[in-house]
């Protein structure tokens, strides 16, 4: 059996960017990406603890080092600049290999990798 599991999440970083003219996807500091084992184009989800909204989308490498968070298209709606967000990403694998799986969560101060 295969299961859908935690693989990585961010946990409370500002929403710095909102484009509503950008195709789409979240600009995510490169650091972040790194240090939470997200890469270019990953699916994650969006929870924001702001305003209670969630949604899909994909992660794009931002400046590292820059703190970015951008939400880009449509979904700038569902989280402006100043929203508190979390960000999570699935991994599907055996049940077995599931229960021995330790995500990878981080908890930047102020969108910075550096401060945790």
């Amino acid at each position: 059996m295969q299961i859908e599991i935690l693989k990585s999440k961010i946990h409370r970083v500002k929403v710095t960017e909102a484009d509503l003219d950008y195709i789409g996807s979240i600009t995510i500091d490169e650091a972040l990406m790194e240090a939470a084992n997200i890469i270019e184009n990953e699916r994650v989800d969006i929870y924001n603890i702001t305003n209670g909204e969630r949604f899909s989308t994909y992660a794009i490498k931002g400046e590292r080092g820059s703190g970015i968070i951008g939400i880009n298209g449509a979904a700038a709606h569902k989280a402006p600049v100043g929203s508190l967000i979390i960000i999570a990403s699935y991994a599907i694998m055996d049940f077995d290999e599931a229960k021995k799986w330790h995500p990878t969560v981080i908890f930047p101060k102020e969108n910075k990798i550096g401060e945790l």
